[in-house]
């Protein structure tokens, strides 16, 4: 048996409520900003992905029009860093709906550090962090997706592996990144599996059907 949902009768609300339990896992961008008159902005936004390859960007959505959006549109630039299990209640704080004059660094305790290319500062605390310019913002009914360019990054030295490919990059287990589920609830970073692609030409390769559970 199924339950069928339909967003025009079930209304933006709960049909939202319905997305948000069911996209999960979500990755957050903890977005800093700076507005026109030099006040740092940061919050936590869980519509966020990568948005292209070469060149380099990332994408996140504001529900609404807040500080963030704001402050995007007046200087053009952005940091997002990465939000991490020991940042948990610090990185649900920074969601509070602060005065647009009150810093959420400020209000929460954790530290601006000066980014290398745009004025917003990054999250000293945070092992990654990415400098953005913007790069498009497309209004979709409620909401606008804010696509920026990545202009620089920096990574902390002691998430960073080494593999056997020869790639250094950070590794999961080091990062202990979090994420947003439905209703209240938050996920930590639980088993990590891996597997590899198959190519066409060694089909089916390591692949095994398993047939479903009766």
């Amino acid at each position: 048996m199924r339950t069928d949902m339909v967003p025009d009768e079930m209304g933006a609300s709960k049909f939202y409520k319905l997305l948000t339990a069911s996209v999960v896992p979500r990755p957050i961008a903890w977005v800093s900003t700076r507005s026109a008159a030099g006040v740092d902005n940061l919050a936590p936004h869980s519509f966020f992905t990568v948005a292209c390859v070469d060149p380099p960007m990332l994408q996140f959505t504001s529900v609404g029009t807040k500080d963030s959006l704001r402050n995007v549109r007046e200087t053009g630039e952005f940091v997002i860093s990465l939000a991490t299990e020991s940042m948990f209640e610090r990185i649900n704080a920074t969601a509070t709906d602060f005065p647009a004059e009150i810093s959420e660094f400020t209000a929460v305790g954790l530290t601006p550090e000066a980014s290398t290319v745009v004025a917003p500062r990054r999250v000293a605390e945070s092992p990654v962090a990415f400098e953005c310019r913007l790069e498009h913002d497309l209004e979709l009914g409620d909401s606008t997706v804010v696509i920026g360019r990545v202009v620089h990054a920096v990574v902390d030295d002691d998430v960073l592996v080494t593999d056997e490919r020869g790639n250094t990059l950070p590794a999961v287990q080091r990062l202990r990144p979090l994420a947003r589920l439905g209703r209240d609830e938050w996920s930590r970073l639980g088993e990590v599996v891996t597997i590899s692609r198959i190519a066409w030409k060694n089909w089916p390769g390591h692949f095994t059907e398993v047939p479903p559970a009766p």
